[in-house]
């Protein structure tokens, strides 16, 4: 069996991709090998100077040449010992380098996807990702691939000397050397099997608890304690059992080595011994040379297993993690126009999009918005309202048609450019951990805290913020979880607004809000869309009435269009239907 074969669990073309990031230090690279080699040969050359030292000094007695000898090796000592650090040091400050290197392109690649993406993926599972799986890619160089290297290398060198000395002996130490191979490749497969189970159930573990922590109000409010302890217990299992079958494994292989090392020593012991009793060319050095030589021998093939775990673990998490840096599901941002004024003329020709193939979501919808118009958009739930929207903003791709501002396709607008001047207030509000102040600027270093004020003054919200603790530096925590549904839409409008955007969209901005906080919102909302090309989404009609046309959907078409007078006078229409039925529903 063949030392190159215990590399073939690595996928090469997989290997070359994570080595593209080593590129920019490629000094390092060569010296951290240089030193790899260095150390093959002075690690190697210590106990060969000590069989000189034995057989022509110690022996015939001549202790003034074994003090010269002595030194001499000192400094071969001395030199391992320089190259060993420069080797530990460098091959995990290359290691640190490539991951964090590697964990920045990761994390623009995730900021960058198409919101289709996080549709489909567990957060828990990118997080593993981003953090963990990184992370272990790091051991590849610090104590996987360079560490086997160096021990490769020592062991070529270690034969050669070897069968230099004295072949016999090197047969008697080749003779066990199968053995260990064989166990050695045995372990290998059984080893990267368990640690794809490992990497499995971590990210099930982290997807798990991360989904559980977040949704901890919806576990308490449903008396689902002891039902999710259980779930985390059973997953929890599963995990121990997959790092035990790893232990199971570690704890057969490496006394098999031992034991054929230990045999090896004795055979040497017992033949050389023979041959020195017998006045052979066999010396004492040469068995001190072979012990020894054994040992380096087979040390690094078991240590070459043991960093092997190391290597598998971490070409586990490339694949895992060069699958996202290779998925093609972000937006194109092949747009070139960031200089050209927005005025806010839209204009939506035979969109047609689907979210799942065969499943069509917007059916060729056609729709005008003119500059400074307010148009809402309303119908049943599914009917397409918030796909319209994140289809302007470039959310999602849609499959036909096109979708023109100023007519201007919207491909045709950088990225960055597009989404500055288009602004959107949704539902569901999210505040990061931090200040009042840092979420309404999303800390950018061109908003002042003055323009912060004034805008707040501008839209009624100046008063409700001062109230809180610390006024604009009060912390909302993670979430915005010290703050009330209500508050929090606040936020979100103070946010949209400080950008001073030419187009905004509300979707849903106002379904979960109390009376006062709809009170200072419609406030708002009047104050923001002056003069600015608006899009409404609602399911409370009467939030509504004042826009100046109202658009109908249903299943993926325009059904009606109108005013609120002019659609609530058609008898059995769509919109008079929808609005009768809430307006029945809260009369009750």
């Amino acid at each position: 069996m063949k030392i190159s074969s215990m590399f073939q669990f690595i996928d090469m073309a997989l290997f070359r991709k994570i080595l593209h990031f080593v590129k920019p230090y490629q000094k390092t690279y060569i010296l951290v090998l240089a030193s790899a080699i260095l150390l093959s040969l002075f690690s190697t050359a210590s106990p060969y100077l000590l069989k000189i030292t034995i057989d022509d000094y110690i022996t015939v007695r001549d202790y003034s040449g074994m003090v010269l000898f002595l030194s001499f090796l000192l400094i071969v000592l001395f030199l391992e010992v320089i190259f060993q650090y420069l080797f530990v040091f460098y091959a995990n400050w290359l290691g640190q380098k490539v991951v964090k290197d590697i964990r920045m392109e990761l994390f623009h690649k995730l900021v960058n996807f198409k919101m289709g993406f996080y549709d489909k993926s567990a957060v828990g599972r990118l997080v593993t990702r981003v953090v963990s799986d990184v992370e272990t890619i790091a051991s590849i160089f610090s104590q996987g691939l360079f560490m086997i290297i160096a021990d490769l290398l020592k062991m070529a060198v270690i034969v050669i000397v070897m069968l230099a000395v004295s072949l016999k002996l090197s047969l008697i130490v080749f003779l066990c050397f199968p053995i260990v191979l064989i166990a050695t490749k045995l372990f290998q497969n059984a080893m990267k099997k368990a640690f794809e189970e490992v990497r499995k159930q971590v990210a099930n573990l982290n997807t798990f608890v991360q989904e559980r922590i977040s949704g901890m109000l919806i576990v308490q409010l449903f008396n689902r304690e002891k039902i999710e302890y259980d779930d985390f217990k059973s997953i929890n299992k599963n995990l121990k059992k997959a790092w035990l079958k790893t232990v199971w494994y570690n704890s057969f292989f490496f006394p098999v080595a031992e034991i054929v090392s230990s045999l090896t020593i004795g055979l040497l012991v017992w033949y050389g011994g023979l041959n020195v009793v017998s006045g052979e060319s066999v010396t004492f050095g040469t068995i001190f040379l072979f012990i020894q030589l054994s040992q380096m021998l087979y040390r690094p093939l078991r240590q070459i297993a043991d960093k092997f775990n190391t290597l598998q673990m971490g070409m586990v998490a490339s694949e895992r993690i060069v699958k996202i840096l290779e998925n093609e599901e972000q937006i194109e941002n092949d747009g070139k126009i960031e200089k050209q004024e927005i005025i806010g003329n839209i204009i939506i020709d035979r969109v047609g999009f689907h979210y799942l193939e065969g499943e069509l979501v917007l059916d060729n919808i056609s729709l005008n918005i003119d500059k400074g118009e307010t148009v809402a958009i309303v119908g049943p739930t599914g009917s397409g309202k918030s796909t319209i929207v994140n289809l302007i903003s470039r959310f999602y791709d849609f499959q036909s048609g096109t979708i023109k501002i100023d007519g201007i396709d919207i491909t045709d607008f950088s990225l960055s450019f597009l989404r500055k001047h288009v602004a959107v207030v949704l539902q569901d509000v999210f505040l990061f951990a931090g200040s009042l102040y840092e979420n309404i600027t999303l800390f950018s270093q061109s908003i002042t805290r003055s323009n912060v004020v004034s805008a707040a003054k501008d839209i009624g919200v100046h008063e409700f913020i001062m109230n809180l603790p610390g006024g604009y530096d009060f912390d909302v925590k993670e979430r915005g979880g010290m703050l009330s549904a209500g508050q929090r839409q606040l936020i979100a409008f103070l946010r949209a607004y400080i950008i001073n955007p030419s187009i905004l969209i509300l979707d849903e901005a106002t379904s979960s809000i109390d009376s006062y906080s709809e009170e200072i919102i419609q406030q708002a909302i009047g104050k923001i869309t002056r003069d600015k090309t608006s899009i409404i989404i609602a399911h409370r009609l009467a939030t509504i009435k004042n826009a100046d046309r109202i658009i109908v959907l249903e299943k993926g078409k325009i059904v009606e269009m109108g005013t609120h007078k002019k659609l609530i006078s058609k008898t059995n229409g769509h919109y008079s239907k929808l609005y009768e039925t809430q307006f029945l529903a809260s009369a009750h």
